[in-house]
């Protein structure tokens, strides 16, 4: 059984760090271990991190890490007993994402070793094995998580596909493993926003990684780099309010949240996008969720909804409202609230818990922190919120049977 956690491409130069105490050790234990001992320093050639000063170029360090990588999970893929996965632990670093992407250099680099050595990848779930308060973490963009990679040995006989059926069996696949993960599994809380992207990629990489190879229209194979392009956008598309789980309203309103956020903008502009969403922009303002006048509309944050509101006596409830009504009750009255004002309205939990994870991932791309934190929160404390909800819908009904 194999369990273990590889160089991180070029993060730690453990080799250099090492001086420090090899340069003590030689002086006592060189007569000791006289072969451990022969060089000056640390030996470094050999060590397998892409670090560019050892090498010719950037280039030529990072297929250094390849090749090497490769041979080394090469002989795990080998020597693994084949009735129990592979547990692969990897750093990564969120602040490498970018333009809606979870992918790095390094991140890439590791992949396609992984899947060069032999491996399929049934899964990627991020832990939380970092101390936020550890001397590295002070005043530093440092890592908070640890990916972990669950493989197994690819078949010698597997077959290879084109990329039209690579992107039909993501199409297929991909929103029942999303679902699962934004749902929870037999009570287990959801994934939460910041780690759905990273642990989204699981299933897309085990569909890609189980094939010889996956091959495009000239012929080539594709690269794991447009792989987690194409698995980054199904992920994309699932959470999409446009993917038809949502009314008009809302449709309309993280369309303008995506492009304006909580700021004001022009009322022609707002016009122009409802129509295309199949609503109005005065619809929009009924619905209490937009604010128009002096050829700007702006939507309401969370904070300037009523405390008061009641989903049973509102005629007109988008998603985007009951959303952000939960986000407020939550924030300043806590989950057995929050469970209370679901339990008016248990049909949109669903789209609820869809729509957070939509607008987190907007916010995050964007940098605006606070509003994703909130998002964040809603999600981590859902299954709290939805046994609330349970327990009031129970004592409703226990009342309902007194009378």
């Amino acid at each position: 059984m194999v369990s273990t956690d590889p160089p991180y491409y070029d993060n730690i130069g453990y080799a250099d760090l090492s001086d420090f105490f090899y340069v003590w050790l030689r002086r006592s234990l060189k007569p000791i271990y006289p072969g451990l001992f022969a060089t000056l320093a640390v030996p470094k050639a050999e060590e397998l991190v892409a670090t560019p000063y050892r090498h010719d170029s950037k280039e030529t360090a990072e297929q250094f890490f390849l090749e090497g990588m490769k041979k080394a999970l090469h002989n795990l893929a080998e020597q693994a007993h084949p009735a129990f996965p592979v547990s692969i632990y990897y750093a990564f670093k969120q602040s490498e994402t970018k333009e809606g992407s979870t992918t790095s250099t390094g991140w890439e680099t590791f992949l396609e070793a992984v899947i060069q050595a032999g491996f399929s990848i049934d899964g990627t779930w991020p832990l939380r094995t970092e101390r936020g308060g550890r001397m590295i973490g002070v005043g530093t963009n440092a890592l908070a998580s640890s990916v972990v990679l669950v493989c197994r040995k690819r078949p010698a006989q597997a077959e290879s596909i084109s990329r039209k059926d690579f992107q039909r069996r993501l199409r297929r696949e991909m929103p029942e493993a999303l679902e699962a993960m934004i749902g929870g599994l037999e009570g287990a809380s959801p994934i939460a926003p910041v780690d759905l992207a990273q642990a989204a990629i699981g299933p897309g990489m085990a569909i890609f990684s189980q094939y010889e190879a996956v091959l495009n229209q000239d012929g080539s194979r594709m690269t794991v780099h447009d792989a987690l392009i194409l698995i980054n956008r199904a992920i994309t598309e699932y959470l999409s309010p446009e993917s038809g789980s949502f009314d008009n309203d809302t449709q309309f309103c993280a369309a303008w949240f995506e492009q304006y956020g909580w700021k004001s903008g022009p009322f022609g502009e707002a016009d122009v996008l409802a129509r295309a969403k199949g609503t109005s922009v005065d619809g929009v303002v009924e619905a209490g969720v937009l604010e128009s006048g002096g050829g700007k509309v702006r939507l309401f944050k969370w904070k300037a909804y009523p405390a008061d509101w009641d989903p049973t006596l509102d005629e007109r409830t988008p998603v985007w409202e009951a959303l952000h009504h939960m986000i407020r009750r939550l924030n300043e009255d806590g989950e057995s609230a929050a469970g209370a004002l679901l339990a008016r309205m248990p049909e949109k939990g669903e789209s609820l818990r869809q729509l957070a994870y939509h607008l987190y991932t907007l916010c995050e791309r964007a940098g605006w922190a606070e509003d994703a934190r909130a998002y964040n929160e809603l999600i981590g404390a859902w299954h709290a919120i939805v046994t609330a909800s349970h327990e009031v819908g129970h004592k409703g009904e226990q009342q309902g049977l007194n009378i």
